[in-house]
């Protein structure tokens, strides 16, 4: 009887990625590049609306990069990344939604359109981002949702932008809880105003001006302590003193008052 022998199939190793929206510039880019030294990420999915600053970006990770351009509020690009998640059956490590934009001045003068690409890209696309990319998260995995200070309080004439990291905040916390029993974490980030373009498309003005009376943070720093929130499975990241001292008046203090006082102090 002739024998036959099969050789064993080798395992199919898993690809452990990054999902990183927003990355082409600020905080997205800051932490993609700080997390390019992390041992337990194998590929990234860079995702923005500027293909050129995401190709510029993988050529410094120094590990394969797939690069995921256009509108993340977009639904077919939303469908593009639910297919391609399908097809390559990845392990998503960690998912940054640190896609999103504010715009100064009253709600309006914004206008409908402004005010709801704001909401569209802030809050809708960060939810189906994360509906679509959970399936694909085990034991150990992380969320890093990026929010503001300015979730902690009302602010007239950043009024939407305000209320967008708002709901950030608060559906990151229930997520947080929501996923514990999978080992899942949710951290949000909620910085001061940065060194990054923020500002450039928010526009400038003497609110801006006060705004960065209050301390501009370093993205490098605030990248750094929101990835070791994360790794502590903590559920909220605030870096420097002026941040802690927000949060803490907005607990204590009257709305009322908090926008009286913004608008005494020209914020």
């Amino acid at each position: 009887m002739m024998e036959q022998i099969f050789a064993a199939a080798a395992p199919v190793r898993t690809i452990h990625v990054a999902v990183i929206t927003g990355a082409s510039s600020g905080l997205g880019r800051e932490l993609a590049l700080q997390l390019a030294a992390d041992p337990r990420i194998d590929e990234f999915w860079l995702c923005a609306r500027r293909s050129e600053r995401l190709e510029e970006l993988a050529a410094r990770l120094a590990k394969p990069c797939r690069i995921l351009a256009g509108d993340v509020s977009d639904p077919v690009w939303i469908e593009n990344l639910k297919a391609r998640l399908a097809v390559d059956k990845v392990r998503i490590h960690i998912l940054v939604n640190s896609a999103g934009y504010g715009k100064l001045g009253s709600v309006e003068a914004l206008g409908e359109e402004l005010n709801g690409n704001m909401v569209d890209v802030n809050c809708a696309a960060l939810v189906r981002i994360s509906s679509v990319c959970l399936p694909y998260m085990q034991d150990g995995g992380r969320i890093l949702n990026i929010a503001s200070v300015a979730a902690f309080l009302p602010q007239m004439d950043f009024a939407v932008y305000a209320a967008t990291k708002a709901f950030v905040l608060n559906y990151s916390r229930a997520l947080h809880r929501e996923l514990k029993a999978r080992r899942i974490t949710v951290t949000t980030v909620c910085p001061n105003p940065m060194a990054t373009e923020f500002f450039d498309v928010a526009g400038e003005s003497p609110k801006v001006a006060a705004f960065k009376k209050l301390g501009v943070e370093p993205v490098e720093g605030v990248a750094a302590k929101a990835l070791r929130r994360s790794d502590q499975g903590k559920e909220l990241s605030i870096y420097g003193a002026p941040a802690h001292a927000i949060r803490i008046l907005a607990k204590i203090l009257p709305h009322n008052f908090i926008l009286w006082a913004e608008g005494r102090l020209g914020m």
